[in-house]
């Protein structure tokens, strides 16, 4: 299964070890990343309930929380959760399932992304974060495509970097 998934690879005579991502294979994957979450919220603006935006807005409010304390776990956790509410409250299915398989394999490389020092890459996914949010609000779909589109590349950039360079990582936590 994991095989499938491509998260490892499988070795003759040797076992199995962790698959790494080629630089191309992180791009195009966080592309796609980007186009799944641009449909959920576009889908989301259409079908989520008030709770749903109710439930989101929570969630950013704990991730600004964990921000300000600099508490990158935390803030990693509430910030994958309003992703997930976000394709959670697109109800589609074939999305969700499309988007778990994609963030099971890019999970740890977004997750580093906020380790880049070129620029303070926090601040910058806290204000995405309020667009996200005041679109949402007001079920403004296209409008919360580009944001989420545009977020996930901006991310893709920092990891990149971040990956081109782990050992400038900033002193959080």
């Amino acid at each position: 299964m994991l095989v499938g998934q491509g998260l490892i690879d499988l070795l003759p005579n040797r076992g199995a070890r962790v698959k790494l991502l080629g630089a191309r294979e992180l791009h195009d994957l966080f592309d796609l990343m980007g186009g799944l979450e641009a449909l959920a919220g576009r889908l989301a603006c259409e079908n989520a309930t008030e709770e749903d935006i109710a439930e989101i807005e929570r969630l950013h409010h704990e991730m600004y929380g964990f921000y300000l304390r600099r508490d990158m776990h935390g803030y990693f956790r509430a910030n994958q959760a309003i992703h997930q509410k976000i394709v959670d409250s697109s109800r589609n299915a074939a999305l969700s399932f499309s988007y778990k398989s994609v963030t099971d394999r890019i999970r740890r490389v977004r997750y580093s992304a906020n380790f880049a020092k070129k620029h303070d890459r926090w601040s910058e996914a806290m204000r995405e974060h309020e667009a996200i949010l005041d679109a949402l609000h007001r079920r403004a779909g296209d409008e919360l495509s580009t944001i989420l589109f545009q977020h996930l590349r901006n991310k893709r950039e920092a990891a990149a970097e971040h990956l081109e360079n782990p050992h400038a990582a900033a002193d959080v936590a």
